[in-house]
Formats: structure tokens, sequence, C-alpha cells
């Protein structure tokens, strides 16, 4: 079977930023529904999500802080946001 060359290993930044969004948005909605709290439940999904998306860039090879957005950048927004909510859950 030959091998597809043409294709695009990387997507536009605009389908990497609706695909974060979208999961953010997911993620929430599924937090809402926690037994535990939002706060924590969301936090939970979170650290689950950045470690879906660093095995995603292990998988495909992506560089790491390359020039295109990957999941590698997901990962860390992930990581951010994570940090974020562990704070406000201390916080509260």
């Amino acid at each position: 079977m030959a091998k597809l060359s043409n294709m695009p290993r990387t997507l536009s930044p605009a389908r990497v930023l609706a695909r974060f969004a979208v999961r953010v948005v997911l993620l929430a909605a599924f937090a809402a529904f926690g037994s535990v709290g939002f706060g924590r439940s969301l936090a939970g999904l979170l650290w689950m999500s950045i470690i879906l998306c660093a095995l995603a860039g292990l998988v495909r090879r992506e560089p790491p802080f390359g020039a295109a957005l990957n999941h590698w950048d997901e990962a860390v927004a992930f990581g951010a946001l994570f940090a974020l909510v562990h704070i406000a859950n201390g916080v509260v």
C-alpha cells in the first residue's frame, strides 16, 4: 500500500484552539456532575487531560514547543488551567 506523503502533519492554529476550547467545555460539563464537587472534579479531569495530551504528543512524535501548535502546547495549557483550579480550590 502506498503512503500518502502529501498529507500535512500539522493542523492550523484555529483548529487546535477550537479543539482545546471544545475539550475545556466538555470537561467543565462533566465536572458539573461530579460527586466530589466541581473544583475537585475539574482538577482531576484536567490532570487526565494533561496526561492524554502528552501521550498523544509522544505517539504522534510531535516536537515539543515547535513552530506550530500541537498536543504539547495543549498539555501546557491544561497544566496552567490545572494550576489555576488547584489554587482556587485551596483559597475557597
